[in-house]
C-alpha cells in the first residue's frame, strides 16, 4: 500500500530574467520541496527548503 503523503519537489516559481554576461538566466528559482497528498490527489501549500525537513514532517503526517 502506498504511503498517504509523499515528498516531491517544488514547482518553480518565476521571476525576472536577465542577462549578465554572457549567460542567459531564465528566470526560475527552486523553492525546495513540497508533499503530495494521494489521497486528495493534490499538492500541499506547505513547502520546505531541505528534503529531511520535507520527509520529517511526510513521516509524522503517515504516522
Amino acid at each position: 500500500m502506498n504511503p498517504r503523503f509523499v515528498v516531491v519537489p517544488a514547482i518553480r516559481t518565476k521571476t525576472a530574467s536577465g542577462r549578465e554576461g554572457i549567460r542567459l538566466h531564465t528566470g526560475l528559482i527552486p523553492i525546495g520541496f513540497n508533499l503530495y497528498d494521494n489521497q486528495d490527489k493534490q499538492r500541499m501549500k506547505a513547502h520546505y527548503g531541505t528534503h529531511l525537513e520535507a520527509q520529517a514532517e511526510c513521516e509524522r503526517l503517515n504516522t
